[in-house]
């Protein structure tokens, strides 16, 4: 008897490839639903959705669906005024349209080329709802309001803490790239770049360019920092010389605030729960020649061998004063987060107030424009600790246009310094623990 005959299977049928920019196209639908549908951070969810990717179309991606989330209330608002019945929120019809829609009145993308890259992100769906939706926009002239338009729980929240103003300002500020900022390790060395110094040891570039490539990089002169997140360390000062003074940076990564206070002459320890974020840090140690002992561990159950002269916490928080660089927190950033992170904030403070010697500065700082995690932080911290008290924030250690508040904190506002470039959003107060 004859063995039975085998049979190859049938080959399954291939999906055809991606044209040139579809690729891209579907990085950034994957970005957008990360953050939108899924609550993840832009920057988290790069490396999974931009998979493949070359370089050049990873930025790309991260470029377009960063825009989309800049302007979105007013990209929704556009299609909803094109369409019969509104389209769901999470419906792939309406991320399409987005990533169409942006290209063509935001990014300079040839409208063609913008709908025909995001045609294939809706295979199976509704592509002529899609084809016909952009067309009809396009053919209107249609176009995004300037400044974008903040969305409505965010816009409702700030409101009520600050006012009309803020929201202006907030508006302003997303509108445009925010600058470039470099911290300079030693302020009498400057990189021959064109820009402005806004306080010494500071430069605000002109121009941005691949920062790795850029006039004293490699030499270590400087680091790029924001220059609100520059100026919690700056208010620890610096180590006469001889000295011997310790220091503390909590929540120490991605290490910026590290290099300050190594340049300053502090002997630092710098502590953060994680080690990849940590890797920065040693790179950048290691390309300034600045020392500091980086621990990896987590502040809740770690305690330093003895108390320090200064401790800077730069607690983790909603990250709410960053929507300029990051607008994902326009979008994923819900009260219950706030106040998530107002309690372990809470729990950090009473924590690190107990490494400060007496007589020594403990720094505490947020880049959150939530009270919660800022005014009535210090508040709350006040109240149950007597053996603090605010030293205060003199305006010669700010740059000329950021001014103190009545108790000696610093509260940094979109339109704080906004003719020059602006800021990130910042709390920090400065304390003395009495001996």
């Amino acid at each position: 008897m004859k063995p039975p005959r085998r049979h190859s299977p049938r080959p399954s049928p291939r999906q055809a490839p991606d044209a040139p920019g579809v690729p891209t196209r579907r990085a950034a639908l994957r970005l957008l639903d990360a953050v939108l549908r899924r609550g993840l951070a832009l920057e988290q969810a790069l490396d999974s959705a931009a998979q493949g990717l070359a370089p050049n179309d990873r930025g790309l991606a991260h470029a377009i669906a960063a825009e989309v989330l800049r302007r979105l209330p007013d990209l929704d608002a556009l299609i909803d005024s094109a369409t019969k019945q509104r389209l769901p929120d999470d419906a792939k019809a309406r991320f399409a349209l987005r990533i169409a829609l942006v290209q063509a009145l935001a990014l300079g993308t040839p409208g063609h080329a913008a709908i025909a890259t995001v045609l294939p992100l809706v295979d199976g769906g509704p592509r002529k709802l899609v084809h016909g939706v952009f067309g009809a926009l396009v053919r209107q002239g249609a176009m995004l309001p300037e400044p974008p338009t903040l969305p409505d729980a965010v816009a409702l929240r700030w409101h009520a803490a600050w006012g009309d103003q803020m929201i202006e300002d907030a508006e302003r500020a997303i509108a445009v790239p925010p600058p470039l900022d470099l911290t300079l390790r030693d302020p009498a060395i400057a990189p021959d770049l064109p820009g402005a110094s806004l306080i010494p040891g500071h430069l605000r570039l002109d121009e941005k360019g691949a920062v790795a490539m850029l006039p004293g990089y490699a030499e270590g002169q400087w680091w790029v920092q924001d220059l609100a997140a520059s100026l919690p360390a700056r208010l620890i000062g610096k180590v006469e010389p001889g000295g011997n003074g310790t220091a503390l940076d909590l929540c120490a990564a991605p290490g910026g605030k590290t290099l300050q206070l190594a340049a300053a002459g502090w002997r630092v320890t710098a502590v953060d729960i994680s080690e990849s974020r940590l890797a920065r840090l040693h790179e950048n140690l290691e390309r300034t020649g600045l020392a500091a002992e980086v621990i990896a561990a987590d502040l809740l159950g770690w305690a330093p061998a003895a108390p320090a002269d200064a401790v800077l916490l730069d607690a983790p928080c909603s990250a709410t004063g960053i929507f300029r660089r990051h607008p994902d927190v326009l979008h994923r950033v819900r009260p219950s987060l706030i106040r998530e992170m107002a309690e372990l904030q809470g729990r950090l403070l009473a924590r690190a107030a107990d490494w400060v010697r007496p007589g020594g500065t403990l720094v505490f700082s947020t880049c959150s424009l939530e009270p919660e995690e800022g005014e009535a932080q210090l508040a709350a911290f006040l109240g149950a600790r007597s053996d603090y008290a605010i030293l205060p924030v003199r305006p010669e250690e700010v740059p000329d246009g950021v001014m103190p508040r009545a108790d000696g904190s610093l509260r940094l506002l979109p339109g704080t310094l906004g003719d020059a470039g602006g800021l990130d959003g910042f709390f920090i107060a400065r304390l003395v623990r009495n001996g």
